[in-house]
């Protein structure tokens, strides 16, 4: 076992819906966490060029060491770039220009933060996606002021009871602050484990 292997995080939930998220993924993208989402999609989406990021130093860490361990079995994969640590209520890094990016990808961000998190997260998909750009989120959510599913609700009061500000928020509420910074619900998908792939798009000037 090599050091890297020590800080390869996994996720049972990442491997069983990493699957389900690439299709919706390649459906909504223009054709061209633990880091296996990035690498995945990466490797399933040649034509497309990866930047990973995270807040969490370990998460960080895990990236690099999957980024790592794939290069040794497979060969270097070259549009999956090294991660950089991003805080979404911080400045994105100076390098980063408006309208660079075709996508943004979200992936159980929105209940493990506080609200203002989703309020930053709009505001920066606002500026940073292009005239076409999506922002793709997916996790557990709340529909019309209710759970979807009883695993929901217990998984809303245990994110809650380990931090106030956390917790499912009502897709309704995402959707409305969304429209706030010009992004429009363009598709709400149904995932595995009560989960949503929900995909909002520029809106067209």
């Amino acid at each position: 076992m090599s050091a890297s292997d020590n800080k390869r995080l996994k996720s049972p939930s990442a491997a069983r819906n990493r699957a389900p998220v690439l299709a919706v993924l390649r459906e909504h993208l223009p054709t061209s966490g633990s880091g296996e989402h990035g690498i995945h999609a990466a490797r399933s989406m040649p034509g497309w060029q990866w930047q990973p990021s995270d807040v969490n130093p370990d998460a960080l860490a895990s990236i690099t060491a999957w980024r790592e361990h794939m290069a040794q079995q497979h060969g270097a994969c070259e549009n999956l770039l090294a991660p950089v640590a991003l805080d979404v209520n911080s400045a994105w890094p100076a390098g980063w220009q408006g309208a660079a990016f075709d996508a943004i990808v979200a992936i159980n961000l929105i209940h493990i933060s506080p609200w203002h998190v989703t309020q930053t997260l709009m505001q920066r998909a606002s500026e940073y996606l292009s005239a076409t750009g999506v922002l793709f989120l997916y996790g557990p959510y709340r529909r019309h002021d209710q759970h979807t599913a009883s695993s929901n609700e217990a998984f809303d009061a245990d994110l809650k009871a380990r931090d106030s500000s956390w917790g499912l928020r009502d897709l309704e509420c995402v959707e409305a602050e969304a429209a706030a910074s010009g992004l429009v619900l363009e598709r709400v998908v149904e995932m595995p484990a009560n989960n949503l792939s929900v995909i909002f798009r520029r809106r067209a000037d």
